[in-house]
């Protein structure tokens, strides 16, 4: 914070000053504001279709952006990105966290790194730090789950295991230990 002439002032805007502004809209003017932020982004489009649950497949355009950054294509010399992968995840997180959702995300996750990493040879020790770390995460999770919605899961992650024995580094072992403490 500055402070001018005894007065603290803030450099950047926080939610604070924007829930001061938003008080002074109408219902109207709520709405027109909200079809703004909706037109403005895709990504604006996907939080709000999850969050009031609209459409057919909610997580469908979380499961796109995971895809196109953990499996790319290699053709078009697209990259992959860790982040942006899992910033897909954090999304639908924010928008709706239902954990038998993340728990979809986090697997396809799993399977979109796995299957990228087998297909082309990827030898990356940071891609596989986050598939192990994501593993881990979704083992957890899956765990908390009611039994019947978990056995497809562990099921499509043991997969994930198997496949991930192929790449060394120690990933499939390392997979291999967790599913044994569970």
């Amino acid at each position: 914070m500055a402070v001018e002439r005894g007065k603290k002032v803030r450099k950047a805007p926080i939610w604070g000053d924007v829930k001061t502004k938003l008080a002074d809209f109408d219902r109207a003017g709520l709405l027109a504001l909200l079809q703004d932020m909706y037109g403005a982004s895709k990504d604006n489009q996907a939080f709000l279709h999850a969050r009031f649950g609209l459409g057919a497949d909610i997580l469908k355009p979380y499961k796109t952006t995971i895809s196109r950054w953990l499996w790319p294509d290699i053709s078009r010399n697209q990259d992959t990105s860790i982040s942006k992968a899992k910033k897909a995840i954090a999304d639908y997180k924010k928008a709706v966290g239902r954990p038998e959702d993340l728990a979809e995300l986090m697997t396809y996750y799993c399977e979109q790194a796995v299957g990228f990493s087998n297909e082309v040879g990827l030898a990356d020790e940071g891609y596989f730090d986050s598939l192990v770390r994501m593993f881990a995460q979704v083992l957890k999770l899956a765990m908390s789950l009611p039994v019947e919605e978990r056995g497809t899961l562990l099921g499509r992650l043991d997969q994930v295991r198997r496949v991930s024995h192929n790449f060394g580094y120690g990933v499939g072992d390392e997979m291999d230990d967790l599913l044994d403490a569970i």
